[in-house]
Order: structure tokens, then C-alpha cells, then sequence
């Protein structure tokens, strides 16, 4: 099954078309997926006490938590759909990771030294939209490819080979043509 960890809060953005045309892709194929849609879901990314507590141990309070990693487990890809703002990936999106790639359910940790639990999954899209190209993105502290991909992902079992970055940059561009050449080319690497 795949899975796509949607982030952004408006149905009239580029990134809501991403998701739409991926749908689309699927349901032509018949493959099964799930939609994890953290805005529409009111995914709350901050800690309470009670969860930061239950953290150092790979425990969460929340039910959500944990039909969020029982999907995941059932995953052999996962589909990152999200804007860059600020460089990086939204707070809701880092406070999914925080939050739900726990100890004990995506690393184990001995003496500093991490082992990735998450080896279900063969393949990651990470697919991400910007006002800058992604050469402007990687030489201004590269964010996604290195710190998401080669760090956080692998950490957690994921083969960097099965990883791809596939990104939008321009954004901001009113030129639909270069939006509907990029939403025809991901049925490449869906």
C-alpha cells in the first residue's frame, strides 16, 4: 500500500492539484492508498507535557499516533506532498515526525547508535513546490535532500537509493504550462 503524508492547508493550491493528480494516477492503476491529510485532520504538531513525558520511552497518549504508525507500518511507499517555506518543511510536518517516529516503532537507539525499524518501506517520493528552484534550495543549507532524506529517513531504515526529491520551483509563476507538464511527468514515478 502507499500512503501520502499530505501538508498544506489550502484546497486551491498547486500542492492540493499534486495530491489530486497522484489520486488520480492511483485510482486509474487500482493501487490501495491512504491519505494522511495533516490540516484537514487538525494534526496538532506541538507537545503537550503528557506526550514529551512519554517520549523518551517510545510511548505516545494518542490514539491518532498510533493509527498514524499502524498505516505506515502497512506501507511499502510513502508520497510527501508539502511547500517549502522558510527553506525547510511546514511545523505540522515536523511535528508529524516528531510525534509519530518514536522509538521503539521506527529506531531503536543503543549507546548512540540509531537502528531503523520503518524497512517495510521500499520507496519515498518526497515531492515539494517553492517560490525558488531547487538548486537555490540545496545551496541555502539543503533542508530536504540533507537533512529529511540522507539524515532523518535513513535513520529510520530507509534505503537512500529507494528516495526521491521531485520539486516545483517557481511557483509563484503564472505559466500553467510548466505546472501541467510537472503534474503529467509525476505518473513517472508513481
Amino acid at each position: 500500500m502507499k500512503t501520502i503524508i499530505y501538508a498544506h492547508p489550502w484546497e486551491g493550491s498547486f500542492n492540493h492539484s499534486i495530491l489530486e493528480a497522484i489520486k488520480k494516477e492511483l485510482d486509474k492503476s487500482n493501487e490501495p492508498y491512504k491519505i494522511i491529510d495533516l490540516y484537514k485532520e487538525s494534526f496538532n504538531p506541538v507537545f503537550s507535557p503528557e506526550e514529551l513525558r512519554m517520549y523518551g520511552i517510545g510511548e505516545t497518549p494518542y490514539e491518532k499516533v498510533k493509527e498514524y504508525q499502524k498505516i505506515i507500518v502497512d506501507s511499502s511507499d510513502l508520497i510527501f506532498i508539502f511547500p517549502i517555506w522558510w527553506y525547510d518543511m511546514p511545523a505540522i510536518l515536523k511535528g508529524f515526525l516528531d510525534k509519530v517516529m518514536l522509538k521503539k516503532f521506527a529506531y531503536l537507539e543503543e549507546n548512540g547508535v540509531w537502528t531503523g525499524l520503518l524497512t517495510n518501506i521500499t520507496k519515498v517520493n518526497v515531492i515539494t513546490t517553492a517560490s525558488m528552484s531547487k538548486k537555490d534550495l540545496t545551496e541555502n543549507g539543503n533542508a530536504i535532500q540533507g537533512v529529511f532524506i540522507d539524515s532523518i529517513l535513513t535513520s529510520l531504515g530507509i534505503f537512500k537509493e529507494n528516495m526521491k526529491w521531485i520539486h516545483i520551483g517557481d511557483i509563484t509563476d503564472p505559466n500553467n504550462e510548466n505546472r501541467i507538464k510537472f503534474l503529467e511527468s509525476l505518473k513517472n514515478y508513481i
